[in-house]
């Protein structure tokens, strides 16, 4: 079996890991304690050396962590979604507190996410139903969108600084421009239904495509290299894709084999056609979304078919529900963070361990 790194965090659960965009040997993991139902919350900043993952730093919070940033202008610095409703900005110079402190949420704070192009505001999204932008200078919001409804995961455009996208319980993605102006509906640009039926008749497979029963999305994310393009999961275990181009068009690709929900997934910062998911079945997996491949039966341009893509390995070592998972932004381009409730967090190659 390929080689694989593994650290433990007792007495804390998991729920997100990032590696650090400035250090191939530097990563952050948000964790709970009990699961992230009661009791405190741990960061830990991970570093890779000869003795294998050790302990940088560790900041203690009175609340669970349920996700983390790190900060695009700071090597330093990062950001943590906690349980009280507040996101706490921890510099690795400054011992025990945070230094900033931002608390206008008043629910469960439960995705986080720095703007890579301006690299000087970050998002955050709520059980509250709604969305804030932040400086990290500032203890106050910059602006609130309202989404009406629990949301689970927010994200920037990699390419636009006011592009953004938020993924919610009602089954939807909504995407805000911050350029229009807030009158016209506090920015909303576009909502895709992720479970809805394409508007003309579509075929998977050898099936015709009719949607699916609405369900929450628990994730998404913007891939790096097609930068119109979307991927979504969540509680039905699939896999979508969407154009923001075209929100009502149906999806571009569904990619099942997840047994239950998926609960993080990432685009891989190396290959347009690469994603990385984590699900509640315990395992990890690594797709290719089949934008590269020829689709059978497809019109001109793939057009009336939706890929299915295809499932490209399955890393199984998790003995609880995965939770989190992130690229390295560095090297080869396979080496892949996870985390789980089981207290683990796995370094692993993609490359060489995942095969089928």
């Amino acid at each position: 079996m390929a080689s694989m790194l593994e650290f433990r965090t007792p007495g804390f659960n998991p729920y997100a890991v990032k590696y650090s965009p400035y250090y191939d040997s530097r990563l952050a993991v948000a964790a709970s304690a009990n699961y992230g139902l009661v009791g405190n919350g741990r960061l830990f900043c991970l570093g890779l050396s000869a003795q294998g993952v050790v302990v940088e730093k560790a900041f203690d919070t009175n609340d669970a962590l349920y996700d983390l940033a790190w900060s695009e202008i700071n090597e330093n610095q990062l950001v943590v979604a906690t349980g009280d409703g507040s996101i706490k900005l921890f510099d690795l110079a400054v011992p025990d507190f945070p230094v900033m402190n931002f608390h206008e949420h008043n629910r469960e704070v439960f995705s986080v996410a720095w703007n890579p192009v301006s690299k000087d505001n970050f998002l955050s999204s709520s059980w509250d139903g709604t969305v804030k932008l932040w400086s990290p200078t500032r203890t106050a919001s910059l602006l609130t969108l309202p989404i009406g409804c629990c949301t689970y995961s927010v994200a920037f455009s990699p390419s636009n600084p006011s592009l953004l996208s938020a993924a919610s319980s009602d089954s939807h993605i909504r995407l805000f421009d911050l350029r229009i102006p807030p009158s016209a509906n506090y920015h909303l640009a576009a909502t895709i239904p992720v479970h809805a039926p394409a508007p003309h008749p579509t075929r998977l497979g050898q099936a015709t495509y009719a949607g699916a029963v609405p369900a929450e999305i628990l994730t998404h994310d913007w891939n790096k290299y097609a930068d119109t393009v979307v991927a979504a999961g969540g509680v039905d275990g699939a896999i979508r894709t969407f154009d923001v181009r075209s929100p009502v068009g149906g999806p571009l690709a569904v990619l099942a084999g997840h047994e239950y929900a998926v609960r993080r997934l990432a685009w891989s910062p190396h290959a347009r056609d690469i994603l990385v998911s984590a699900s509640y079945d315990m395992t990890v997996r690594v797709w290719t979304d089949g934008s590269t491949m020829p689709v059978p039966g497809a019109g001109p341009g793939g057009q009336g078919t939706i890929s299915t893509g295809a499932q490209l390995g399955l890393m199984n070592r998790h003995t609880e529900f995965a939770t989190g998972v992130d690229w390295c932004l560095f090297g080869a381009g396979g080496w892949v963070a996870s985390v789980g409730w089981d207290e683990r967090v796995l370094l692993w190659d993609a490359h060489t361990l995942l095969r089928g």
